[in-house]
């Protein structure tokens, strides 16, 4: 589901998401190569127009890895060993965005956050389809959240 629908449906999980992504500037995504082993990317996000989105290098190992599989995973940045702020993880798929548009709603949102945008068209401009997602915090406030469409939100057992 788009962005805008997983923070209605999850807004447990999607509000310490957007927060974690935004105030990092980074998020960790999980692409599988051509080979099926999997690839562990930096990249920057920005929201708009309804949507979360990624962008990529024209033609980067990791856009054509998305290109030809669009199942991805993202992951906040860890911030350290212990992590205070926890975990989130998104699992998904990545969708290629031509409508110009929803292009410009993209380099808005990046422009905002960091004062610049790529030039058009030489990238990628990805934005994701959130299927499931998570968020586990072990030292303050702890907790282990899940979600997904079928099921919905659901507090796991803590480890340990």
């Amino acid at each position: 589901m788009r962005w805008d629908a997983f923070e209605a449906a999850c807004p447990e999980i999607a509000a310490p998401a957007r927060g974690r992504f935004l105030a990092d500037g980074l998020v960790l995504i999980g692409t599988l190569r051509r080979d099926g082993s999997p690839r562990i990317s930096p990249n920057e996000p920005a929201f708009g127009a309804g949507r979360f989105f990624v962008s990529m290098m024209w033609r980067s190992r990791k856009a054509l890895d998305v290109l030809r599989d669009p199942r991805v995973s993202v992951h906040s940045l860890p911030s350290g060993r212990e992590n205070p702020d926890g975990d989130v993880k998104l699992y998904g798929r990545l969708l290629d965005e031509h409508d110009p548009d929803v292009r410009e709603a993209f380099r808005e949102g990046l422009r905002e956050r960091i004062g610049w945008a790529p030039d058009e068209p030489e990238y990628h401009c990805f934005s994701m389809e959130v299927e499931e997602a998570a968020l586990i915090r072990l030292v303050r406030d702890p907790v282990a959240l899940a979600w997904d469409p079928v099921n919905g939100l659901r507090e796991l057992p803590l480890p340990g």
